[in-house]
């Protein structure tokens, strides 16, 4: 059993290469995917860069080359549901491409010749994801992220929701587009530009995968403060911490039962 650990950020892998062993340096595609064994569990990381296109072939690469049976991916995303706050954490559920439109040969959104327009996480995955979120907010939360940053970013009662996830090759800092957004998929959690695409590959070749991300804005003109800082010192911990609860040794369904 390997494990495809794919971030939209370049930090939050960063962070995790401290803790990786036995670490091997494989680079394809202007990719640097490190292969060893984080927390007990034999893992590939590797930083996907930006949009669909990037997402979907490090995917690939992951499952062609290195054979990972299972994927998971961590960013940052941008809050669709206004009662989502920075700091919240949206693990998918279902997740759709929101630029896909080949209509009127296909329904808009519907993925051509797969018939779906949504793709699902693994029910597991999604379970043990959400339990490694809720147990990173209730009890490490405050001793990964100073509390200083956690005042700045008005961070005080975090919370994780399973929900829709939207994804497309373009950054929403507009209300007026979020709000369209919102007419074109009404139960859409957040907005972010890689996970549907990493779903689709993971759809095609049978491959259990789950997307977790961290609410750092709310989608509209206010997106783009701070955003560097956000990810660099919050969103990075919460990967690192999150994602030790999901792989790690306490993990035993991911271990045992996978």
């Amino acid at each position: 059993m390997t494990i495809g650990i794919m971030s939209a950020m370049r930090e939050e892998i960063e962070g995790l290469l401290e803790e990786l062993e036995d670490a091997q340096v494989i680079r394809a595609g202007k990719r640097t995917y490190h292969q060893g064994t984080l927390w007990g569990t034999p893992v590939v990381l590797v930083f996907s860069r930006w949009g669909k296109v990037a997402a979907a072939t490090t995917a690939t690469y992951l499952i062609e080359h290195f054979g990972v049976t299972r994927i998971i991916f961590t960013g940052v995303a941008g809050a669709a549901d206004e009662a989502l706050q920075v700091g919240d954490v949206v693990v998918a559920g279902d997740l759709y491409q929101h630029d896909m439109n080949a209509s009127p040969l296909f329904p808009r959104h519907e993925v051509p010749l797969l018939g779906v327009s949504g793709f699902a996480t693994d029910p597991g995955l999604r379970r043990d994801a959400l339990a490694a979120t809720e147990s990173f907010l209730c009890e490490e939360l405050t001793t990964r992220v100073a509390s200083e940053l956690l005042r700045e970013f008005g961070i005080t009662r975090p919370r994780v929701v399973v929900g829709q996830v939207a994804s497309g090759d373009r950054f929403f800092s507009s209300r007026a587009d979020r709000d369209q957004l919102k007419k074109d998929f009404p139960l859409v959690a957040c907005v972010e530009m890689e996970g549907a695409a990493v779903a689709q590959v993971c759809h095609e070749y049978a491959v259990p995968f789950v997307v977790i991300r961290t609410i750092s804005d709310s989608a509209d003109e206010g997106a783009r403060t701070d955003f560097p800082r956000f990810v660099r010192h919050v969103a990075s911990a919460y990967a690192h911490g999150i994602l030790e609860n999901l792989v790690g040794a306490r993990n035993y369904t991911l271990a045992e039962v996978y």
